[in-house]
């Protein structure tokens, strides 16, 4: 059984991940952010996969599976992995700086898929640049939706820690004292 810290966790990613579901300007969601948000919160790595993963699962079934998810989904474990080196820098900064990188690689991978994987565009570097010029107003898009909803979803949840104790990471004295 979860945590409550786990489960409000769960319940913020499950409910960006529905945002998806909503009318959006295209690339301008939350899925990026979702991932970084649970790499840099959940404490076991496991979670911090498994949980965001399922959460796009679940919304594609809804959407519909497209060409490509494993492009989809291999950036979004990389957003993952950066979210892991924010656990001891969840700063402002550092969040900023997490939801950038992530964008750009979510970019780099997604669009060397559209190359790679559709006859959109010819197989020679040229193609593979025009297939990244092409992504561009993507990209914006998605920079502005990874940037809100990271702030969204880190500034939220630092606002629950704040008013519910339950909800935050013990010390790490903490952990290793014996229970009572």
């Amino acid at each position: 059984m979860l945590k409550p810290r786990q489960s409000v966790l769960a319940a913020m990613i499950f409910a960006a991940a529905a945002s998806r579901l909503i009318p959006h300007p295209p690339n301008l969601t939350a899925v990026t952010a979702m991932a970084l948000f649970a790499g840099a919160t959940f404490s076991r790595r496991r979670y911090a996969f498994v949980v965001p993963a399922l959460a796009l699962l679940l919304s594609d079934l809804l959407i519909g599976f497209y060409s490509g998810m494993i492009f989809v989904y291999g950036a979004f474990m990389v957003a993952v992995g950066i979210g892991l080196l924010l656990r001891t820098h969840r700063r402002p900064l550092a969040i900023g700086a997490g939801s950038l990188v992530s964008s750009v690689v979510f970019y780099l991978i997604t669009n060397f898929g559209v190359w790679a994987g559709s006859s959109l565009y010819a197989k020679t570097g040229a193609g593979l640049i025009a297939c990244y010029t092409a992504g561009i107003p993507f990209f914006r898009n998605m920079v502005a939706g990874d940037l809100f909803y990271a702030a969204l979803l880190f500034g939220g949840f630092a606002v629950l820690e704040g008013f519910l104790p339950a909800l935050r990471e013990p010390s790490r004295a903490q952990q290793l004292m014996p229970a009572a």
